[in-house]
């Protein structure tokens, strides 16, 4: 008999979590998954009643994985408009005890899909969500400003997938880029691919980074940005960089696949200029 296998879509159904989270648990070994030759991952449904048993609220029977540092009460601070500078202090405070903000974006990653979460549920108001990422995207930006800048530091262009307007994911990108001594041209949201080409063809940027949330569910438009993209990085002889949960493809013709800050701080840290 076939063994019953899930999708990572179906399992975050099932656990009432981002696919996000599914995707770390499974890349950090917390819910155990195959790969198909496609590279695609599939949960058994006995790994899935596994994890279920061991991470289950014994008071309402949900499961409930505790992200450090990230309480609901932050999480309220920021619906209800807490001031961007005490959103600082809280990230740098996180910054200090994990030791990067590579480590820090992992853990935020869940701050995000919970606030999603939440308002898909109708537990805060759209006005309330737009409130938070407002805040957060002050906050991000100002941590990143702090960090110092070199004049003859490499530069990476950062920019989101056409279409997508997530951009916090970009900000956090942008914070481990800075971080590990990159400078940063934010192109940021809305911008044509073909703009986007010809700015790196005809710029001195050594890195391109593309952020694609779980919103981008068009695998054939990503597949089409990813190699126009790729091709023009290729023709220049710099790095192309996919993160984000949208539908990128699996194994790019041209650049890599980054499935989580944690993977982006190893290859930052690895990468060496030509």
């Amino acid at each position: 008999m076939a063994q019953d296998l899930l999708t990572t879509r179906e399992v975050a159904k099932v656990l009432g979590v981002g696919t996000t989270s599914i995707k770390r648990w499974a890349d950090s070994g917390l819910l155990r998954c195959v790969k198909t030759p496609g590279g695609h991952r599939r949960f058994p449904r006995d790994a899935v009643e596994e994890f279920m048993a061991r991470h289950r609220h014994q008071s309402d029977g949900t499961v409930t994985i505790p992200s450090p540092g990230h309480s609901d009460t932050f999480i309220g601070e920021l619906t209800n408009g807490v001031p961007a500078e005490v959103v600082v202090r809280k990230l740098e405070a996180q910054r200090r005890e994990k030791g990067s903000w590579a480590a820090v974006a992992e853990g935020m990653t869940d701050v995000l899909e919970e606030i999603g979460r939440s308002w898909a549920r109708g537990d805060i108001s759209v006005i309330q969500e737009h409130i938070a990422s407002e805040r957060l995207s002050r906050a991000f930006s100002r941590c990143a400003d702090s960090l110092e800048r070199h004049s003859d530091a490499p530069v990476a262009a950062v920019m989101l997938a056409e279409a997508d307007e997530h951009t916090l994911g970009l900000h956090l990108l942008e914070l481990c880029l800075r971080e590990a001594g990159w400078n940063v041209y934010w192109i940021g949201r809305k911008t044509p691919i073909h703009f986007a080409c010809e700015f790196i063809v005809s710029h001195h940027v050594q890195l391109l980074a593309v952020s694609a949330s779980e919103y981008s569910r068009d695998s054939a438009s990503l597949a089409d940005q990813a190699a126009r993209l790729g091709h023009a990085c290729r023709k220049r002889g710099i790095p192309l960089l996919l993160g984000g949960s949208g539908l990128w493809p699996e194994k790019p013709n041209y650049g890599h696949r980054m499935r989580s800050f944690a993977a982006l701080r190893s290859w930052l840290s690895e990468y060496r200029r030509p």
